[in-house]
């Protein structure tokens, strides 16, 4: 066992490797980890082959598991939000996590990130940690003004979240209530099946819950429940309830209720109810809003643009597709998808409502396709993907499918294997969606080694185009002078997006002036060098949360011999050894120095304290006496000025001088054939020199000597021996020859004393830092990239990556081939979808660039290789905007009335006159 109560270290790793592939089961609970501390914990138990150097390192030691960078700013319980797994965070099965919380403990003031998994499909189920919980605001009836928010997972119940309720408001248990979901201004719904699900009862992010209580006389506060007839439509509107009820609504209360869905106090059956918002006059036809039920604008973006599609609009409002549902298709979904978006176009289009809540809609998308179950914010164009595929086979006019043996072309005419490849789509497909939105590619492959050429053509359903690649990128970094006294200075620098770090150097050398050969960049976490990186390593590596700290140095790492680059962490005794098991903790930020390579213990002291003398405080000149450091004023260390140090070290507080030495001077180096994972303390004290100052830099004033110092230092050589020194009985430090490799697992720890470190280190000073001007710069808009550019590049040739190779059938070898796509035949209706979003390792990003595209007459004959194709043009219907980041922002649309021919703008339930200048495109449907 290790130190603590510990596992060893091989028993860690083994245990956690196994507990990490646990199978998801429903109903378990699994837990977050910040990724940042569990790659350190991979390092400590040498998780990786390549971390084993560092197995058991006490200054890799991740110390108590902190999960603050999943965690919002000042708030100990809401995540970040578009968080990604693996990325941001580890997930671990209960055992997995209560034996890395009795091995390293919980960082002082948090709380588990605690996640139940939950089922979600409905012919193919699959489980699925819920990591994003769902946030309810909780009232009371009489006090609505009083609004607690809790946060609960879809799997909870409705009894679950009543009880939560009365233990908030203090409820007693014999106090009969009844739990209302309260809409927009005034519209309620009771919800009366206390075994029913959240997410079986649609309930969305940031929904308003109200619990009313009977009163003394037996009569409820806001009246009877509102009873619904059974065959009415999910669309309908709950009368408005209030105190003072009308006369219909009484008159329908005074009806026989038993068999009724609304029997609050027996609670009955659970319905799945939509709200509709009646317009105060009659509204225009396809001016419907939709609601937003968290984070679901994507959805609402997909439906309005689909809505304002005219044929497809008018096959479903004339009823065409109920002659055309298929309950049968194995690859369908029962026309159930078909049904569910027939009755909220109904709605969209009756003229009555000024907006309709598409919760019945949006609950069985969830149902077939789980991805969309939750509520959190997905793409438009994949939701807008599925409906098509849902529709089409939903309403797909072909009840068996046949076999069809596909053929390649094999040197046929291109008329000939098209028009054979339709035929053979259309035996197996024949919808709607289909006679609209579907089309012909041609795909060419060519092989790199026989020069085989595979032609055939494919179907689309709608046109993915490629944007040029953004080329550049911003990145937030600190650079630290050599200047002890000048504070880090933040900077906003653009780089290339597939460049490395030389780049980042040259860019900040261009910002601040300082010489990029004379900079080292670093990744800064939890108070140690989390990576220190080479010139020639790539940027795709810092992500966007990284602490990127780059350091000034004054000499040439590769080529200076008479200097050393030292990596330095701070750290803190512990008078308890609890959270490591070095006995002290990390504080501050690490820095970089550079050191004379002949040295004494003396200088390589007053060289650390001259580094750090802008936030370690001074005494005051009552404290000014024979203890007292002196230094000179140009060094900024001076016992009479502001940086003057004093210590009051006592035997109590810390070892005296002649223990100090003696340990010091008995300690034993290790041969380069030792075991390098060493730590040699060489900070023991020595009144003989006088470090830093003589006679030209102290300019007449004197350096006393002082009792003791303010920290002790140590080397530790982390599976690296190029940082060797060797120390004689004179305390004279000699580093190696050689020019160390520097990198994050070597370093010199200086150890403070808690006393000393509360008195004398200004933790706020440490911490403090200035903002250049380039952090607020705002770059220019983007040039446009005309739509026409963007067709061009998606038919370019492209050579095939080692990933996604092709198998070429002369060669019986998967081959890198060139591939090119062409147009062969267009649809009625095309949609066209700009590939806005990139994905790497490292990096999440969204392309911003500006597409300048035709409203009307956009002609694509040009592009159709299809001889026969004729005249091809088409104007633009509808629009899906998107505003924002990746894994955020928020989805609008843009459409053209196909009744009054008007471009209108929805966003949500709202609705409002359109301009055309305004419209930028992200999924555009051509007509």
């Amino acid at each position: 066992m290790a130190e603590g109560g510990a596992a060893d270290l091989e028993t860690q790793r083994t245990d956690v490797a196994a507990l990490l592939k646990t199978a998801l089961r429903k109903g378990d609970t699994w837990y977050l980890v910040d990724s940042r501390w569990f790659k350190q914990w991979k390092k400590y138990v040498g998780f990786d082959s390549w971390d084993k150097y560092q197995m058991g390192d006490q200054n890799v030691y991740p110390g108590p598991i902190d999960n603050s960078g999943l965690l919002k700013d000042g708030d100990s319980q809401s995540l970040k939000e578009h968080l990604i797994d693996e990325l941001d965070y580890i997930l671990l099965p209960t055992e997995g996590w209560n034996r890395l919380v009795s091995w390293y403990t919980l960082m002082e003031g948090q709380e588990p990130i605690a996640r139940k998994v939950v089922e979600q499909g409905m012919f193919v189920k699959h489980c699925k940690v819920e990591v994003y919980l769902t946030e309810l605001k909780l009232c009371e009836n009489g006090n609505m003004n009083n609004v607690v928010t809790r946060r609960f997972s879809k799997a909870d119940t409705i009894d679950t979240i009543e009880k939560e309720i009365r233990k908030i408001f203090n409820i007693p248990g014999e106090k009969e209530t009844r739990l209302w979901n309260k809409y927009m201004s005034n519209t309620f719904e009771p919800l009366n099946k206390p075994d029913s699900t959240i997410q079986d009862a649609g309930l969305y992010q940031g929904q308003v819950l109200v619990i009313e209580q009977k009163n003394e006389d037996g009569t409820w506060p806001r009246g009877p429940s509102t009873p619904k007839s059974p065959g009415a439509s999910n669309f309908s509107t709950l009368p408005k309830i209030s105190p003072s009820l009308s006369n219909n609504y009484n008159n329908m209360n005074n009806r026989n209720v038993k068999n009724s869905n609304y029997c609050l106090p027996s609670y009955t059956a659970y319905k799945n109810y939509d709200y509709s918002e009646p317009g105060r006059h009659n509204e225009q036809p396809g001016l419907c809003g939709l609601s937003n039920l968290g984070n679901t604008c994507f959805m609402n973006s997909a439906i309005q643009c689909l809505s304002n599609t005219p044929p497809l609009t008018e096959y479903f409002l004339n009823d065409k597709y109920q002659e055309e549902l298929n309950f049968d298709n194995p690859l369908g979904m029962r026309g159930e998808i078909a049904k569910s978006y027939a009755e909220l176009i109904k709605q969209m289009w009756s003229g009555k409502y000024s907006y309709v809540t598409p919760r019945a809609f949006k609950t069985q998308v969830g149902r077939f396709a789980p991805q969309f179950s939750g509520y959190q914010q997905q793409d438009c164009q994949e939701l807008l993907a599925f409906l098509l595929d849902g529709l089409h086979e939903d309403l797909n006019r072909i009840r068996k499918k046949p076999y069809i043996q596909l053929k390649d072309a094999d040197g046929r005419p291109d008329k000939v294997v098209a028009e054979e490849a339709w035929e053979n789509h259309l035996k197996r497909n024949d919808s709607i969606i289909v006679d609209i939105f579907h089309g012909l590619f041609k795909s060419t492959l060519v092989c790199p080694e026989c020069a085989k050429i595979s032609v055939t053509f494919d179907p689309f359903c709608y046109l993915t185009l490629p944007l040029p690649m953004k080329k550049e990128r911003t990145l937030e970094v600190y650079l630290v002078r050599m200047d002890p006294l000048a504070k880090p200075m933040q900077y906003k620098v653009v780089v290339p997006k597939i460049g490395n770090i030389l780049d980042l150097c040259t860019a900040l050398s261009a910002l601040s002036g300082v010489a990029a050969d004379k900079m080292i960049v670093t990744d800064i976490y939890n108070h140690r060098f989390h990576r220190i990186f080479g010139m020639d390593e790539n940027l795709s590596s810092i992500m966007e949360r990284d602490d990127i700290y780059v350091f000034e140095i004054a000499i040439n790492r590769t080529e200076d011999t008479e200097q050393v680059i030292i990596p330095v962490c701070l750290r803190e005794k512990c008078r308890h050894t609890s959270y490591s098991h070095s006995g002290s903790s990390l504080f501050g930020q690490p820095f970089l120095i550079a050191v004379p390579r002949n040295n004494t213990e003396d200088k390589l002291y007053n060289l650390l304290l001259l580094r750090m003398c802008r936030y370690v405080k001074t005494c005051t000149e009552s404290e000014d006496t024979e203890g007292s450091l002196h230094c000179c004023k140009d060094h900024g260390i001076n016992g009479n000025g502001p940086n003057g140090i004093h210590e009051e070290g006592s035997p109590s507080e810390m070892e005296t001088d002649e223990q100090d030495d003696e340990s010091s001077q008995d300690q034993e180096l290790p041969s380069e054939n030792e075991n390098s994972q060493s730590e040699d303390s060489v900070g023991g004290d020595n009144d003989s020199e006088n470090g830093l100052c003589t006679e030209d830099t102290c300019k007449g004033q004197t350096l006393m000597g002082h009792k003791k110092r303010l920290f002790t230092f140590q080397f530790n050589n982390l599976g690296n021996t190029d940082i060797n020194y060797i120390k004689d009985d004179t305390r004279h430090i000699r580093f190696d020859d050689r020019q160390p490799r520097l990198d994050e697992r070597s370093f010199l720890a200086l150890d403070w004393d808690p006393e000393l470190k509360k008195r004398y280190f200004d933790d706020s000073a440490a911490e403090d830092f200035e903002k250049h001007e380039s952090v607020e710069y705002k770059p220019p808009k983007k040039p446009f990239v005309k739509l026409k550019d963007c067709i061009e590049l998606f038919t370019t040739k492209e050579k095939l990556g080692a990933e996604d190779p092709w198998y070429c059938p002369n060669c019986k070898e998967h081959q890198q081939a060139t591939k090119k796509l062409d147009l062969w035949s267009l649809p009625p209706v095309l949609v066209v979808h700009l590939k806005r979003f990139s994905y790497s390792r490292y990096m999440r990003d969204k392309l911003d660039t500006l597409v300048d595209f035709p409203i009307n007459d956009l002609d694509m004959s040009e592009f159709l290789i299809n001889p026969n194709a004729g005249p091809c043009r088409y104007n633009l219907i509808a629009v899906s905007n998107h505003y924002g980041g990746m894994g955020g922002g928020h989805y609008t649309a843009f459409a053209k009335n196909k009744d009054d021919g008007i471009w209108y703008y929805f966003d949500d339930s709202s609705v409002s006159s359109g301009c055309e200048d305004q419209i930028v495109l992200y999924i555009g449907s051509h007509k």
